[in-house]
Parts: structure tokens; sequence; C-alpha cells
């Protein structure tokens, strides 16, 4: 048995990389605000600022649907790693790829539908969806890519190698920004060229991510195609990843349903939220690296059957959490405003913005056991509490913002008591799991 010290060495060292990953997500969705922000548009830059929240929520909206690619992957993964079965860990990896690719082949197929859809969902203000769609119809080429990471880099994080996905991660939004910088600022490309930026960036990484693999582990494992998708492994695969599918639409809900209420208001709210949403995403991907070093951990230790193990790991994570989340409360109430600033010179968005600001700070407190029990549930394969705790806090969502006037203070507090009810909720369901002794 691994000592505390030890043990926070470990989730320490499976952290930091899943941080550096998952930081330059936000960090690239801010560079592609920026950028658009400042693309000449008949002095209405808010418009492509709006296009690429919708845009990134259309994608949201499909790619959330398959999170379980990667978060049911790395859960299964860990387990099979704890109990030491060799065949198990290369028959998920082959399970989910085959899933990512039969999904992305059906999304390419049914591009124009879901455009239409989004097209009579989502409200044309001032020419926005318009740049969305051009934006949409370019990037959906990259979900074989996408689809495909998502299993890798859930399987990576499950054999204990966070290392990895992090400097796969950092080449392709290296590779993004590049393409972003030469398309817009060198080739005078608008929405277009940071769209095909993306499709780029994703198919070097996946390219680069099988070599990897092949390079470090073609001599590990004996692969059997057959084996890996035989009718019993899938449907104990698609039984615990229903609940995170529904875990996840809920989530989708809630996030798709935040922009379209930000499109109805009035100029330039939807900027706005756009904007400071940047900033819970922010949280939520620093946050995110201790969940998946969660899962890791959760998963080995529950596989290994090592109780003792898995509470200290729980403890130690919480802990951490407290202090990070403590951390970004600071430095969002003292510095929101600077950051906003760098995302976009439109004094008028910068001016709004400063009358909502104080939920920013409410974001760490609400929801960071949200994100830690998200990881430590997956290890666990606990997904019904994920399921349960997530239908409560969505009916709060939208209870309190309709109860609320529709007001972009009702939009807030419906999203900030949504973050508090997964967080409590999750907690106390899984407490028993956790901390009985039988």
């Amino acid at each position: 048995m691994l000592s505390n010290r030890e043990l926070n060495k470990k989730i320490i060292n499976l952290t930091i990389p899943n941080i550096i990953t998952n930081i330059t997500v936000p960090l690239l969705g801010m560079v592609d605000t920026a950028i658009v922000g400042h693309i000449s548009n008949g002095g209405m830059q808010a418009d492509y600022i709006g296009a690429i929240a919708i845009g990134s929520m259309i994608f949201n909206f499909i790619y959330w649907n398959f999170g379980f690619l990667r978060m049911g992957t790395s859960g299964f993964t860990a387990q099979a790693y704890g109990a030491k079965d060799k065949n198990e860990q290369i028959d998920i990896l082959i399970r989910s790829v085959f899933i990512a690719i039969s999904a992305a082949f059906i999304l390419l197929c049914l591009q124009y539908p879901i455009a239409q859809l989004c097209s009579l969902v989502i409200e044309d203000r001032n020419n926005v969806m318009s740049f969305a769609l051009q934006y949409f119809y370019i990037r959906i080429w990259a979900a074989p890519a996408t689809l495909g990471m998502y299993a890798l880099k859930g399987w990576f994080i499950g054999m204990q190698d966070s290392k990895t996905p992090m400097w796969i991660s950092i080449m392709i939004n290296v590779v993004n920004i590049v393409f972003d910088i030469f398309f817009v600022m060198h080739l005078g490309m608008k929405i277009d060229g940071v769209a095909y930026a993306t499709v780029i960036a994703q198919y070097s990484g996946l390219l680069t991510t099988l070599f990897i693999f092949f390079r470090k582990y073609k001599k590990t494992f004996a692969p059997s195609l057959s084996r890996a998708i035989s009718m019993s492994k899938m449907k104990v695969f698609f039984k615990v990843n229903g609940d995170i599918f529904l875990r996840t639409v809920c989530i989708i809900a809630v996030t798709t349903y935040f922009t379209i209420a930000s499109s109805k208001m009035e100029y330039p709210l939807l900027a706005v939220n756009t904007l400071i949403m940047q900033l819970f995403s922010l949280f939520s991907y620093f946050m995110d690296g201790f969940a998946y070093a969660s899962e890791s951990l959760c998963g080995r230790f529950s596989g290994a059957g090592d109780k003792q193990s898995l509470k200290r790991t729980v403890n130690l994570v919480i802990l951490w959490g407290v202090v990070l989340a403590g951390l970004c409360m600071i430095v969002y109430g003292f510095f929101s405003q600077d950051i906003l600033s760098l995302l976009t010179n439109q004094q008028d968005v910068i001016q709004t913005s400063r009358k909502y600001l104080l939920w920013t700070i409410l974001i760490p407190l609400a929801g960071f056991l949200a994100f830690l029990f998200d990881g430590i549930l997956i290890g666990m394969i606990k997904s019904v509490i994920m399921r349960n705790a997530m239908f409560v806090a969505t009916a709060s969502f939208f209870l309190i913002f309709f109860l609320g006037g529709q007001t972009n203070n009702a939009l807030w507090l419906g999203f900030i008591s949504y973050l508090f009810f997964r967080s409590v909720l999750m907690f106390s369901m899984s407490y028993k799991f956790i901390y009985s002794k039988y």
C-alpha cells in the first residue's frame, strides 16, 4: 500500500500533465475569440465572436454526446490496469476506436440535416448564424480525428499515462494557433480560416497519437477485433456508458440553452456571456486535471480492490480542489476585467461585462466538487450517481432561469445553482461507496 506521501506524489504527477493538456483547450478558444474579435466587419466584431460561440456550441452539442468515448474508456481501462488484465486493456481501446469511427461516419453523412436543424433553433441576428454555419461545414470534416482522439486520450489516461495526451494536446494547439494566425492574419481569411486551422490540427494530432501508440505498445498486446467487439463486451460497455451519455445530454442541454438564451437577449449580451464563459472554461480545465488523475487512480485502486487507497486518494484530491478553487476565486475577483480586455477591444462589450463579473467569483466555489467527483465516479464506474445528480442539477437550472424572469442575472444564477447541485449530490450519494468499512 502506498503511503500518503507517495500517493500524493502520484496524484500530482498525473495531474500536472492533465492540467497542461486541458489548459490548452480554453487557451485555444481564447485565441480563436481574440483573433475573430479583431477582424474588421463594419465595426461589428461581436458578430464574429457570436458566430464562434454558436459554432462551438453546435460542436459541443455533437461531440459531448460522445463524451463516453473518453470518460468510459478511461474508467474501464483504469479498472483493467488495476486488475492487470492486458487482454481487456487492448480490447477496450479497439472497442472505443471502432465506435468512434462509426459515429464519425454517421455525422459526416448527416451534416446537412444537422446544420438545418440548428438554423431552425438558433435565431440569426446580424448574420451571425450564417457565419456559424460557414464554420460548421468546414470543421465537421475533422469528426473522425476528433472522436478517434477521444478514445485514445481516455485509454492513455486509464493506463496511468497522462504525459502522452499532454504532448499531443500541446502539439495540436500549437498547430491550430499557427494556422489561425496564418489563415486569418496573413491570408486575409475570416471565420473559414479558423475552421480550416482546426481541421488541420485535429488530423495532425490523430496521426501523431497513432504513431506514438504503435511505437510504445505494439509489442505489449495481442489485439483481437472479434474479442473486442463481441456482443457481451459491447453490452457491458454501452450499459455503463448509457448513464454517461444521459449525463452528458444534460450538460449539453444546459450549455446549449445558455448560448441560445444569450443570443435572444439584447446586444451585446451574447458576446459578453461568451467571454465570461471563457473564464468558466479556464477553471473547469484546471479542475479537470485533478479529475482525470482521479479517474486513473480511483479506477486502478477500485479494479485492484484496494479500498483504503481509494479513500485516501479521494481525500487528497478534494483537498487539492479546495486549494485550487480558492486561488481561482482570488484571481477572478481581482483580474477578471483585465482578462476579458485581452479577448476583445470592443468597449461596449467590456463595459457591459462589468455588471456580471460577480458570477465569475462564484463559479469555483459552486463547481469544484462537481468536476472532482466526475473523475472519482468514472474511475469507480458509478455512472448511475453521476446521471441522477445531473438530472436534478439540470432541472434547477431551467427552473431558476424561467422563474427568475429570464434575465441575464437569472441565467447566471441558474448556472451557478446547476454547478452547486451537481457538487452536493454527487458527494452525498457516493459517500457510502467511498467511506463505508464494508
